[in-house]
Order: C-alpha cells, then sequence, then structure tokens
C-alpha cells in the first residue's frame, strides 16, 4: 500500500494549460508548430481532503475537488521554500465541515484529453 500522502497534506500539481498569453507563473513555456499557441506548465497548490482506494480527493483554495490517481507522477509534496513563501496559496488544513453540499470531485486521469480539457479552466 502506497504511503505517500495522507489527509490533510499540502501537494502541488503540476498541470498542463494551453493559450494565447502563458501567465507569470508559467514554466517550460513552448510555442505551438504555427505560434499561435502556448503550451506550459504550472503548479497548482492543493490539499488532500480524502484518500480512497486508488484516488486522492484534492480540494484547491476555492472548494474545488479533483480526484487524482494516487500514483500520479504530476503530484509531490512541497519544497520547504513552497510551504513557507506560498503558504497562502495553499487551502486551510482546518476542514470545511461535512454537510455535502459541495460539488462532486471532478476525475482526472492520465489521458491526455483529461489535460486538454483543464486548458479552459483555471484552479
Amino acid at each position: 500500500m502506497d504511503f505517500r500522502f495522507k489527509v490533510n497534506d499540502w501537494v502541488v500539481c503540476t498541470r498542463e494549460k494551453h493559450s494565447l498569453s502563458p501567465g507569470p507563473r508559467a514554466k517550460n513555456i513552448s510555442p505551438s508548430p504555427h505560434g499561435e499557441m502556448y503550451s506550459y506548465e504550472v503548479d497548482k497548490y492543493w490539499i488532500v481532503r480524502e484518500i480512497t482506494d486508488d484516488s486522492l480527493v484534492l480540494e484547491t483554495r476555492t472548494g474545488k475537488k479533483h480526484a487524482l490517481p494516487r500514483t500520479d507522477r504530476r503530484l509531490r509534496h512541497p519544497t520547504w521554500w513552497e510551504r513557507f513563501f506560498y503558504a497562502d496559496r495553499f487551502p486551510s488544513r482546518t476542514q470545511p465541515p461535512p454537510d455535502g453540499s459541495g460539488p462532486p470531485p471532478q476525475s482526472f486521469g492520465a489521458t491526455e484529453s483529461a489535460d486538454n480539457s483543464m486548458a479552459s479552466r483555471t484552479a
């Protein structure tokens, strides 16, 4: 059994994005073949809210929930630097009351289509 993450652990998820102009937090920026769009990566600062047999339910600062496989290579623990300087980007470790009114978690696998579906959203 993999015990890499525990409930209320902060995690950093590197997401691939596509747009006309990358933001200031973009890294690994590369233009498309014809130059009209850019492909880049952005680090998202989330928290583990629930662990199931095969996935992690992660929550954003705004309360959105995402379900990712436990073995997703895009997930990692934050460095001490990120924990210190970017603590305000992570959600609160105090969990909101479980009233069940929140949206169900969005499930994203390791497929390319899941990354493309995130291109138009910001988390």
